[in-house]
């Protein structure tokens, strides 16, 4: 059977200037490490046993209907204005309507140079195509709204970072790949013609009820600040934070340097390239309103009234703080077991994140055993504990329903821990994928796991300990 994707390619409609065409550059010998037959069935993708998969992933071939290109954009990396990035290693083959009614772009990263690739050689190797195939899918199953995996596939050839390394090619499934870099590309250039039909297409794909630049600024916002807390409700760092890794759409996408913390602690970097410690556990809800500022910059030339656009905007960003405290407090409630959490729970909750931080305490494992009612055997300091417990207890005691389920609902038992993510990788590149495939199936049920994968549940080791993560580039 031949693979069919039924592709309705919008964003190829726009201007040539938002875009460039670029076809996936071949590769010597492709081979299929992993293709998501579920995701695919949800995107209306019939023909998953064609036996040209491989090809088609590792762009060899192209589907049909497919019209692939390399989008433009820019962006502040690391607090430093780049004037123009864009996809320099990925390719839009196109867009395709799921099963829901959503629109979805499809894109190959790893595909080989493009005219953005800024001297570099477009290719991905293989560590970072099967980390973000098992962190995103992972996100997607903990229910935090992310890009996903269609497949990965091996190139047969061998890329150059520090030494040679097997190759291979990702397929990303994303809600759009319109970035905060998308819109100030535009701006900083002064096109304000094509600034416009950007916010015209991003409104009618995203946000259709926004009527105008502040509406949708204050669409993103919501978003953005319930994606962040979402991330700090379950120990996620994300690494790299640029206004280029930062979706209208309010997904998590490019997961390069991302980790999930296992001693808990607030100043947390794993981004070997953050050495300031700017995207930092502790520091996403400050970046995220940065970002937030940069695309409201973006915008103010859309707006008739520019002084007074500046002030309206000025006035959403401002507010972003108290919606990341409230979607906090909502979040952290829940992990403990309330279910409308108060604002003098705040302290709450607090009291045991310092207990946690002093003691160097699993993040994981210590909201996940408060649900199992063993959490004193997570903490050094025993005493400290039992005097939160009975605060905490007297607290409960007011709280409808039940307050267990909640927090087993709410407290993964299973994350991807960097040690098991980095053996996996380090088991494909000797050819082995069972690791992989087993770390996948154990994080597709990351509330309720099978009783084999309790040894994916363990925190490091001092020898397992990953201090640093890479991008890849």
């Amino acid at each position: 059977m031949t693979l069919h994707i039924p592709f309705d390619n919008s964003y190829a409609r726009l201007p040539r200037d938002f875009y460039t065409p670029q076809a996936p550059v071949p590769v010597k010998a492709p081979s299929l490490i992993a293709f998501n037959a579920p995701l695919a069935r949800s995107l209306n993708i019939t023909g998953a046993d064609d036996p040209q998969l491989a090809a088609l992933f590792a762009g060899n071939a192209l589907p049909a209907g497919a019209e692939p290109l390399a989008q433009l954009y820019a962006g502040h990396q690391f607090g430093h204005w780049n004037p123009q990035l864009g996809d320099g290693r990925a390719v839009l083959l196109g867009e395709t309507l799921g099963a829901d009614g959503l629109r979805r772009d499809i894109q190959l990263k790893g595909s080989g140079p493009t005219p953005f690739s800024r001297r570099g050689d477009g290719r991905a190797w293989l560590g970072p195509v099967l980390r973000e195939y098992v962190v995103s899918e992972a996100m997607h199953a903990l229910g935090i709204p992310t890009t996903r995996a269609l497949a990965a596939t091996r190139t047969g050839e061998e890329v150059w970072r520090e030494t040679a390394l097997p190759g291979a090619v990702l397929t990303r499934v994303a809600a759009s790949h319109i970035r905060v870099g998308t819109f100030q590309a535009f701006a900083a250039r002064r096109q304000h013609d094509l600034l416009r039909q950007l916010y015209d297409y991003t409104v009618d794909r995203h946000y259709p009820d926004a009527r105008d630049p502040l509406d949708l600024l204050n669409a993103v916002i919501a978003r953005q600040a319930d994606l962040v807390t979402r991330w700090l409700s379950v120990g996620f760092i994300h690494g790299v934070m640029n206004t280029d890794n930062c979706t209208l759409s309010g997904e998590t996408i490019d997961y390069g340097p991302c980790a999930f913390m296992d001693v808990y602690n607030p100043e947390t970097v794993f981004s070997s390239i953050d050495r300031h410690g700017r995207y930092g556990y502790g520091s996403q809800p400050d970046i995220i309103v940065w970002n937030m500022a940069q695309l409201a910059t973006a915008l103010v030339p859309l707006m008739p009234d520019e002084e007074g656009a500046i002030k309206a905007f000025t006035q959403a960003v401002h507010a972003m703080p108290d919606l990341i405290r409230a979607g906090w407090l909502r979040r952290f409630g829940a992990k403990i077991g309330l279910t409308d959490p108060r604002p003098e729970d705040a302290a709450l909750i607090g009291d045991l994140l310092v207990l946690m931080d002093r003691g160097q305490a699993d993040f994981t494992n210590t909201f996940r055993a408060l649900a199992e009612g063993d959490a004193r055997d997570q903490l050094t300091d025993r005493d400290g504990f039992d005097t939160w417990e009975a605060q905490w207890k007297r607290r409960l005691s007011e709280e409808p329903g039940d307050p267990v389920a909640l927090m087993r609902a709410t407290n993964p038992a299973i994350i991807p821990r960097n040690h098991r993510v980095e053996q996996m990788i380090a088991a494909a590149v000797a050819g082995d994928d069972a690791p992989f495939h087993r770390l996948n199936a154990a994080l597709a049920n990351p509330f309720d796991p099978a009783p084999e994968d309790d040894d994916l549940r363990r925190p490091p080791t001092p020898s397992e300990v990953v201090p640093a993560t890479f991008c890849g580039t």
